[in-house]
């Protein structure tokens, strides 16, 4: 059971004991009295509990409290999050507050009243909670960071070219300067952005990804910027952007080229006074933040049409980190295959698959228009759907020069595999441009971003 419905009181009283917890059982599931303070330690060895009332007097005619201030120095020692509140028959203000001092939660005077208590333990249960919340979150950022000590987790390369985007990385983590990774879809723009935020000064603090081309121009303040209560029709509470939330860490926003330059203009506004204010708002709030953008579309580009502020570019842009696409890279694709097929066994609980060299040329002669995401999903689909330990090379649904796909497409695997391989040609073939790409399969841009999302493209 969750500590927090769990209270522990303890006092030599046993009148006030079965008080207490004849009160206090009708809105706590577990409330456990104890006269001796000496089980203290044994009790606490065993259980945790969300709030411990403390009596300050154990002894007969003793008045000073000493024995409560030496047994919470006990219980802190023991748990550093406990949340305790004394009580005693005997209190003024000079104890109350070194009770607080000493690191007691609270202080309520014997006899209570009935309201006081229960708003006193209520009031110590939520702090309870809140500690339990944040205990829990820093646990999982630990696991992540550990789950995470591979400087480059899966950003896998021998290639010249990876290796100078491992150099690049080491070089501008240990610094705060503005980042842009460049690199056509899946070849890891996010993973690079990942890697600097693990190797920087603030890899104890959030990393927070925003998807730039998913957001209209209608939600781009609210979801960056944030809202105030009452600042349009469904703000119905007040509600942090992304930019204060990430503040402390790192906020990286990808596809930053497809931002329109109405929005470009305002987050230029923010980048510079380092502030954000709410919708609804007058008054700015500060950020600190790391910036890190990426985009699939060649710097050249957004410069020789205009289509981003020049003003804009160059403050995202302090440092620029070039992702080479996979077929740049063959020697890397037999270690990337090894990965992904190692990953993917463990994940499915199939025994380790091998890659004969009829496979391995294949992979390796294949354009991969979708870089290293249509590796790795191309892989796991044949991993699930394998029942021998051996690939070979019609488990992979594609011709080497990628012109065609073959009829065992169609009778195994149907419409969606053929849906994920023409929008992957379409992108090949805009050269990443997601709207031209749109346009060439008839669709919606926003129909697209459903669909890259739907095949994990």
């Amino acid at each position: 059971m969750n500590k927090s419905a769990k209270l522990l009181i303890i006092d030599d009283d046993e009148d006030i004991l079965y008080s207490a917890r004849l009160l206090l059982k009708r809105y706590y599931p577990i409330v456990r009295i104890e006269k001796d303070p000496s089980k203290i330690p044994a009790i606490l060895k065993d259980e945790h509990y969300g709030v411990i009332l403390l009596d300050m007097n154990f002894t007969g005619g003793v008045t000073t409290g000493a024995e409560g201030f030496n047994w919470l120095k006990r219980i802190l020692e023991i748990d550093p999050s406990a949340v305790v509140v004394l009580f005693t028959a005997y209190g003024n203000i000079e104890m109350a507050v070194k009770a607080i001092k000493e690191g007691a939660t609270d202080f309520v005077l014997k006899p209570w009243q009935n309201e006081k208590l229960l708003a006193t333990v209520s009031a110590a249960m939520k702090l309870s909670n809140s500690k339990t919340e944040i205990e829990e979150l820093s646990s999982k950022q630990k696991q992540l960071s550990t789950d995470m000590d591979n400087q480059f987790q899966e950003m896998i390369g021998v290639s010249d070219g990876m290796q100078k985007v491992f150099e690049m990385i080491r070089k501008v983590a240990a610094t705060d300067a503005n980042v842009l990774i460049v690199g056509e879809n899946g070849t890891g723009k996010e993973l690079v952005a990942r890697a600097i935020h693990r190797q920087s000064r603030r890899k104890d603090q959030i990393f927070l990804g925003v998807d730039m081309g998913a957001l209209s121009n209608s939600l781009f303040e609210s979801e960056l910027f944030g809202y105030l209560r009452g600042a349009f029709t469904d703000a119905k509470e007040d509600r942090p952007g992304r930019f204060e939330v990430a503040s402390g860490g790192t906020l990286f926003l990808d596809e930053i080229g497809n931002l329109s330059q109405n929005l470009q203009a305002k987050l230029l506004t923010v980048l510079q006074n380092r502030e954000v204010t709410r919708l609804g708002s007058s008054i700015p709030k500060p950020v600190d933040i790391r910036l890190i953008c990426a985009t699939n579309l060649p710097v050249e580009e957004l410069k020789s049409e205009k289509r981003f502020r020049q003003d804009l570019l160059y403050r995202i842009n302090t440092v620029e980190i070039h992702l080479p696409p996979l077929r740049s890279r063959a020697e890397d694709i037999p270690l990337l295959s090894d990965h992904f097929i190692k990953m993917y066994c463990r994940k499915y609980g199939k025994p380790t698959m091998q890659i004969d060299s009829a496979v391995a040329k294949k992979l390796a002669g294949y354009n991969w228009p979708g870089n290293v995401r249509e590796l790795q999903h191309s892989i796991e689909r044949v991993v699930i759907l394998k029942d021998s330990d051996k690939l070979t090379t019609d488990d992979f649904l594609f011709s080497v020069d990628g012109s065609e796909m073959p009829n065992s497409l169609f009778n195994s695997y149907k419409l969606d595999e053929a849906e994920k391989l023409l929008i992957i040609k379409a992108v090949s073939k805009c050269d990443g441009n997601l709207t031209q790409a749109a346009k060439e399969l008839g669709i919606t841009r926003a129909s697209l971003y459903r669909r890259l999302e739907k095949y994990g493209l």
